[in-house]
């Protein structure tokens, strides 16, 4: 009977460790970070459930075209990725703007709160105003996120009054944050240097 409830419990324990392991892998698997040194080859055999489509387009404002790879294509996780190069060797970017799986290491995802991201950068963020090419842009302010690589972009709730909009950084009261109601829209991680 001891040998019994011993091999149980030794049986326990080995599966409680697997699913830790697997739960870990998981996560990892759409932490946008685990891409950065993946080519195109790497990305299909890692990630062989993505359908992914390839293709080529204009970039950085129709002055480059470049070859881009789309992961889970038309779904809560669709990632872009475009590259430095044709051959889909070297990532310049990643980028995605769906409340998937996909997340940084740092765990900043779309939908993260503007309250979580400043506990994140330890520091409080500054942003840049709506309706525009960057539209809500975070800028970091030398906290912990500063060199991470992460742009990150804002949407209020509901449409912004006008003295929110446009290429100006935004310095709205505690009580304007709150009415604002800001959430991670996007996020770009760029390997450009």
């Amino acid at each position: 009977m001891r040998k019994s409830l011993i091999l149980i419990f030794l049986v326990s324990v080995m599966a409680c460790n697997s699913s830790k392991k697997a739960t870990s892998k998981a996560s990892e698997k759409f932490t946008v970070e685990s891409l950065e040194n993946m080519n195109a080859r790497d990305l299909k055999s890692q990630y062989p459930d993505a359908n992914i489509k390839e293709g080529s387009g204009l970039f950085e404002e129709g002055t480059e075209e470049r070859a881009y790879s789309i992961l889970y294509p038309e779904t809560s996780d669709e990632l872009h990725i475009t590259w430095k190069d044709a051959a889909r060797t070297e990532i310049l970017d990643i980028r995605f703007a769906e409340e998937g799986k996909w997340k940084s290491k740092s765990g900043i995802k779309v939908g993260t709160s503007y309250e979580e991201l400043n506990k994140i950068n330890e520091k409080t963020i500054s942003f840049y105003g709506f309706g525009w090419d960057y539209s809500g842009a975070v800028l970091w302010n030398n906290g912990e996120l500063e060199n991470s690589g992460l742009r990150v972009f804002l949407s209020p709730e509901q449409a912004p009054e006008n003295k929110f909009i446009g290429d100006q950084i935004i310095e709205p009261s505690p009580e304007e944050i709150k009415m604002l109601n800001l959430r991670v829209s996007s996020i770009i991680i760029n390997y450009a240097n």
